[in-house]
């Protein structure tokens, strides 16, 4: 019988031979599975596609890349400054009673277009009316003593002429007169009050516009002193927009304006639809020391009833047109760590990347202040499969699939951390497989092709120790 330690010798052979055999079959099967042959002395692998590179988005070395160009313009465009907005009534009249008592009787419909003047309620009229009558009965009384007098006076006169009537008597009868005058224009104020508070039995409206909902019943007792009041009526033709900008526009806002009248659009808050057009009216006199923003105002004729008192909207002034303009279109423009560039297609169809200076985008152009000139061919679409240098073929639209899908995008054209757009991994030719990282030429691993479509094959299990 062996000893224990001859046993445990046996026992750690056999193992380590198990080990070994189990990792020769292993390197045999992947050796087998992927149809790899041995490497020639200069270290290109064998069976790879022409050219040997898995290159970004499935393009190796000779194979250029698809894109959409499109040519740089020149034309006038239109500067834009954006802000959010508050549709306000360009006047607003909450209608009150003036006097005090029982509302007889309510003309108006909730909603209606009234004109100013247009009857909108009656308020029970029997005591002013009284107050009133009693008034110009006052008045007719004394203008008829003021009548007596002024007989007597015209008497007194003639004797006096004729020197038999004293100085006294007649200065007497000079001074009624005059004082019944006082009293009838007296009276005359009195009629014309109670007049003015008999009329306020009869409300009308004070401004054209639009009636709000009903505050009061018919049947309620109104007063003077009532906060609700009737009605609010409120000018919605035309119509204001009030909204605010960042105080750093303030200069050339005031430079502009101070050259003419300043477009105003308001836009719906879809940010697309245009309500109606205007004009800036008003640049508010402080800026708001919490926001740091400045307060202006803008009317809108408002025809089409498109704003509504109390609607949000955003607020596009037209700060200015500059002429002679570089635009491109809108999906020309990049975004990396270094900021927004282009790529600009040169005389022998290799792409360049360069930095760019963009004012706005607007209406689907760029306006760009720096880095393109008029003329030049620059991509439009394709650029998440460009590097700088690439090589291009021009295509028509739509035969390039969009940008926005590429796994890993990060913005538009889908640049990585370093800058560059990213290659679509989806969209690599069959058989080819891209590498891994930014390898040279022949950096490729064409030894795991395998038709499109087809699951890989299993590795061999490894062998239990």
């Amino acid at each position: 019988m062996p000893s224990p330690k001859k046993t445990s010798r046996l026992l750690i052979s056999l193992l380590l031979g198990g080990a070994l055999t189990a990792a020769a079959l292993y390197g045999f099967s992947v050796w087998k599975a992927r149809g790899a042959t041995p490497s020639s002395a200069s270290g290109a692998p064998s069976g790879g596609p022409p050219g040997g590179r898995g290159g970004r988005g499935g393009f190796g070395a000779g194979f250029p890349v698809p894109v959409v160009v499109g040519e740089v313009k020149q034309k006038d465009v239109s500067i834009y400054l954006d802000g959010i907005g508050t549709v306000q009534a360009f006047n607003s009249v909450t209608v009150r009673a003036r006097v005090e008592g029982q509302l007889e009787k309510v003309v108006f419909k909730e909603g209606q277009d009234v004109k100013a003047g247009d009857l909108l309620a009656v308020i029970d009229p029997r005591t002013y009316k009284a107050a009133y009558d009693q008034a110009v009965a006052k008045k007719a009384q004394d203008e008829a003593q003021l009548a007596n007098a002024k007989t007597q006076l015209a008497r007194n006169t003639e004797l006096m002429t004729k020197k038999v009537m004293d100085q006294q008597t007649f200065e007497t009868s000079q001074a009624l007169v005059n004082q019944l005058t006082a009293t009838v224009q007296a009276d005359q104020a009195a009629v014309d009050a109670a007049q003015t508070q008999l009329s306020y039995t009869q409300i009308v409206a004070p401004i054209d516009g639009r009636t709000g909902v009903r505050l009061v019943d018919q049947g309620n007792v109104v007063r003077a002193s009532d906060q609700n009041g009737i009605v609010v009526i409120t000018q919605i033709h035309p119509i204001s927009v009030v909204f605010t900008l960042p105080q750093q526009n303030l200069r050339a806002i005031n430079t502009q304006f101070a050259n003419g009248p300043l477009q105003v659009l308001a836009i719906d808050s879809d940010n697309t639809t245009q309500l109606a057009e205007g004009t800036l009216t008003v640049v508010d006199n402080q800026i708001d020391q919490a926001t740091g923003t400045i307060k202006l105002k803008a009317t809108f004729p408002n025809d089409n009833n498109a704003l509504w008192p109390g609607q949000f909207v955003n607020a596009r002034l037209r700060l200015q047109v500059r002429p002679n303009a570089v635009v491109v279109p809108a999906s020309v423009v990049q975004r990396g760590p270094q900021g927004a560039f282009a790529y600009v297609v040169k005389a022998d169809k290799s792409a360049e990347q360069r930095p760019i200076k963009v004012a706005q985008i607007e209406g689907g152009e760029a306006l760009i202040e720096e880095g393109l000139r008029p003329g030049e061919t620059v991509v439009v679409d394709g650029q998440y499969k460009l590097q700088p240098g690439s090589k291009t073929e021009v295509v028509s639209p739509g035969a390039v699939p969009s940008s926005a899908g590429a796994p890993g995008a990060t913005g538009p054209g889908g640049a990585d951390a370093a800058g560059q757009p990213r290659g679509e991994r989806g969209n690599r030719p069959p058989g080819e497989r891209g590498g891994r990282g930014n390898r040279g030429e022949g950096g490729g691993r064409p030894d795991g092709a395998r038709p499109e479509g087809a699951k890989p094959e299993a590795s061999p299990a490894k062998p239990g120790n």
